[in-house]
């Protein structure tokens, strides 16, 4: 495959057209296209890869999930299961 260069036609994923449609290259750092215009609405954004943003909804559960782990000491956790392990070893031993 050839090196790509201003002007080419490439495709992306295009937040305002929400579909992927051809992307006419913009500008190009180390080899790899940086920004792209969509040819459908004249859009300029950074190359998303031809990956759709996550959603709304996925957002929420992610920020949900860490809210819970973040409630959960993982310091606690790993040191009770360490004692059972430690304590195990001993019993079994004598």
């Amino acid at each position: 495959m050839r090196e790509l260069q201003l002007g080419d036609i490439i495709d992306d994923y295009c937040v305002k057209c929400k579909r992927l449609t051809n992307h006419s290259v913009v500008s190009i750092v180390n080899a790899e296209p940086a920004k792209v215009r969509c040819r459908t609405c004249y859009h300029e954004h950074d190359y998303r890869h031809e990956q759709p943003p996550p959603s709304r909804r996925d957002l929420k559960k992610q920020a949900l999930f860490r809210e819970v782990l973040s409630t959960i000491a993982p310091d606690a956790t790993g040191e009770e299961s360490q004692k059972t392990r430690g304590s195990r070893k001993k019993s079994t031993g004598t």
